[in-house]
């Protein structure tokens, strides 16, 4: 909310509009000033529309704006935007809409500081990592349930949600061990789903070419105490390059208890994907195939009064099918992953600011016929489905962390600080501390200045650990990965204008990195000292607003990323095949504008340069062989989506690549080139 000029003091404070019929009238009447916190979504729709209605202006010029206040996941205490110390990129509800984007690692392209490198279409086969570190190195969360897989960070960007089911998603950039543990180190990223109070149904479906096809609804039920989503889809292409077709089906449910006493929320999701490996493991095969199947469950609770607990227990399961040569056994691995985890976060609010403490039981195992250390024939597994194929090696671990944080928050001023002390029976059974502190200054309602310093640790996956075949070697004595990192940048926020500049420098030691050291060598997971330093900036410029409800423009945004590493260790090597291969450059520049009538178009242009080189195989005499090495050459993209919004449906077209480029995310493996997709959904209020 933004200050009122001639009294610079907002002595009152709502943490949330009561939805009663008086409550605006008391407001008004008292004269006082008030800054609202939260409000619901539902209060933000109805107060436009009789806003507009007042005006006399058509639907298509409503606008919804977002509050500031909106609780972000930056610290274990629920702080707003603005209290924040930690900077954290939200994509809203609506630039998900606009965007020309079916999942959400597409979606996340978008963001500056956040890599996404594809070996398929619409999220399939996605790595995700954040300021030039490895896809194994963030921690995804679903509703802030960690969902990261120690198997692999190959198959944790494997979403259950579909992307209507989404409010916001949160990037937190920079190590969070001491708020969501070990796996957040250079970056965290969660997805907030809907809540809403509306029951009703919806559908949508979505055709385009190389085969594209979905369809996905959903149901939305909600009363004075209990609220129900359930939600579903199944989509499929043939693949628009060599070996890249897939299917995948996903369905997720969750629930919510709200009393006077406590809230109680419960997720679950199911997914099932298969598809067209290329390249998944090497450069040297193009035809490898592979099929996951997740199960996602947890129960939270948030308790009311002055001093809040918030349980949290969930179970995540993965079924892993792959194989090396597509409809054969050659190579063939079956991996079943189980991660446990229960904690339990407190916080109070007192004088000296917002105080929190917690502590997690995570325990992670793998059975697999690959990965692990071997079983006796006797403890053999069978794999459920398959005949005479069993589950020969097994491995786990378990993480303790106790968490504490403190959190001052004065008029112009807040510092963050906490730590992290984790034991892992991976490693010993001692403790280790892992502090930081975040530190923003408000000079001024529109300026915020930030700083912070956070260490982190992250253990090998077990394929890191383990994953010995063909010309790929794992290493049991790997090392855990350790970082220190610093930020420091300053935001400016007005009604129109959102700017943003940071620097950040990460002290990476024993970063693990796939690596070959000469032509004919295999590739070696090995530990690294490794730094990433870097600048980030973002400006974007909300030109319509209540004020100018008709100009055609809605919002025109910019932002640039510049990354550079150093190897400390000076360890010569032939090729990386992640930490190496980084985006040096990224820019990312977006418009959206009134087309006619209730007809918007939103034009995205991203110009990226990767690091590193491929390599590029070459058929010989029936085999695949290495022709050396080529440097990652710089592209450009446009993307356009075209959406007809109306008050029960939707109707949109757009052109992914929209000028054909070809380029390479990912090894030698081309993305598609002009895709053209449409689709609509259909919304029935009850």
């Amino acid at each position: 909310m933004r200050e009122d000029k001639q009294n610079r003091r907002l002595p009152f404070r709502w943490k949330h509009f009561n939805r009663k019929a008086y409550a605006v009238f008391v407001s008004v009447t008292t004269g006082k000033h008030f800054s609202i916190g939260v409000l619901m979504v539902a209060t933000l729709t109805f107060a436009n529309t009789e806003c507009v209605s007042a005006q006399n202006l058509p639907p298509e010029q409503m606008q919804v704006y977002e509050l500031e206040e909106v609780e972000v996941s930056g610290t274990r205490t629920p702080l707003t935007e603005m209290e924040a110390a930690r900077m954290v990129t939200v994509l809203s509800q609506a630039e998900i809409q606009a965007a020309a984007a079916h999942s959400i690692n597409d979606l996340l392209e978008y963001a500056i500081g956040v890599d996404i490198r594809q070996r398929g279409e619409l999220g399939v086969q996605s790595d995700i990592s954040i300021h030039g570190g490895t896809f194994d190195q963030i921690t995804i969360l679903l509703n802030g349930v960690n969902i990261t897989n120690p198997h692999t960070g190959h198959l944790t960007a494997n979403f259950p949600v579909l992307m209507d089911d989404i409010e916001r998603i949160e990037v937190l950039e920079g190590p969070a061990a001491r708020v969501f543990g070990t796996s957040a180190f250079t970056g965290a990223i969660n997805i907030v789903t809907k809540n809403e109070r509306q029951s009703h149904v919806a559908v949508d479906a979505v055709s385009g070419a190389y085969g594209l096809g979905g369809a996905h609804a959903r149901i939305n039920y909600s009363n004075e105490k209990f609220t129900h989503r359930l939600s579903g889809g199944y989509d499929r292409t043939d693949g628009a390059t060599i070996n890249s077709d897939f299917r995948s089906g996903k369905a997720y449910y969750q629930g919510k208890f709200a009393s006077s006493q406590a809230d109680v929320r419960w997720q679950m999701s199911v997914s099932d994907q298969a598809f067209g490996a290329n390249t998944f493991y090497s450069a040297q095969n193009p035809n490898q195939y592979e099929a996951v199947g997740q199960l996602r469950l947890s129960l939270q609770a948030e308790t009311k009064g002055w001093l809040r607990f918030l349980p949290t227990i969930y179970w995540n399961r993965t079924n892993d099918h792959y194989q090396w040569i597509r409809g054969t056994h050659t190579g063939e691995n079956f991996h079943l992953t189980d991660v446990y985890g229960a904690n339990l976060n407190a916080y109070f609010h007192s004088r000296l600011g917002k105080t929190s403490f917690g502590a997690e039981l995570r325990n992670e195992g793998i059975l697999s016929s690959s990965l692990g250390k071997p079983l006796p024939e006797s403890q053999y597994v069978p794999v459920s489905g398959e005949d005479d194929v069993y589950y020969k090696r097994k491995d786990n671990r378990t993480s303790v962390n106790y968490y504490l944080e403190h959190n001052i928050l004065l008029p112009k001023l807040t510092i963050s600080m906490g730590v992290m002390a984790n034991l892992n029976t991976f490693l010993d059974h001692r403790f280790r501390l892992y502090p930081g502190i975040d530190v923003s200054f408000r000079p001024h309602l529109e300026w915020k200045l930030f700083a912070s310093w956070n260490t982190a640790l992250r253990l090998p996956t077990f394929t890191e650990l383990y994953y010995n075949t063909g010309n790929i070697e794992g290493n049991v004595d790997l090392r855990p990965e350790k970082m220190q990192a610093f930020i420091l940048g300053a935001q400016y926020r007005t009604e129109r204008i959102h700017a943003r500049i940071s620097g950040f420098y990460h002290k990476g030691s024993r970063l693990i990195d796939w690596v070959k050291y000469s032509p004919e060598d295999n590739y070696h997971s090995n530990n690294f000292d490794l730094d990433n330093m870097g600048v980030e900036t973002s400006v974007a410029y909300q030109f319509r607003t209540v004020d100018t409800p008709h100009f055609p423009i809605e919002k025109i945004s910019v932002g640039y990323t510049y990354i550079y590493q150093h190897r400390r260790d000076g360890q010569p090597y032939y090729r990386s095949n992640y930490a190496g291969e980084y985006l040096r450059h990224k820019m990312v520049a977006r418009i959206e504008h009134r087309v006619w009538r209730r007809l918007t178009a939103n034009w995205a242009f991203r110009w990226q340069k990767r690091m590193g080189a491929y390599e590029v195989f070459e058929q010989l005499n029936g085999h695949y062989q290495s022709a050396g090495l080529r440097p990652y050459p710089a592209y450009g993209l446009v993307d356009l989506k075209l959406l007809w919004t109306a008050r029960r449906y939707t109707v949109f077209a757009e052109a992914n690549n929209l000028l054909d480029t070809h380029y390479f995310d990912f090894g030698s493996i081309p993305q598609p080139g002009l895709w053209v997709k449409g689709g609509f959904s259909y919304r029935f209020d009850f």
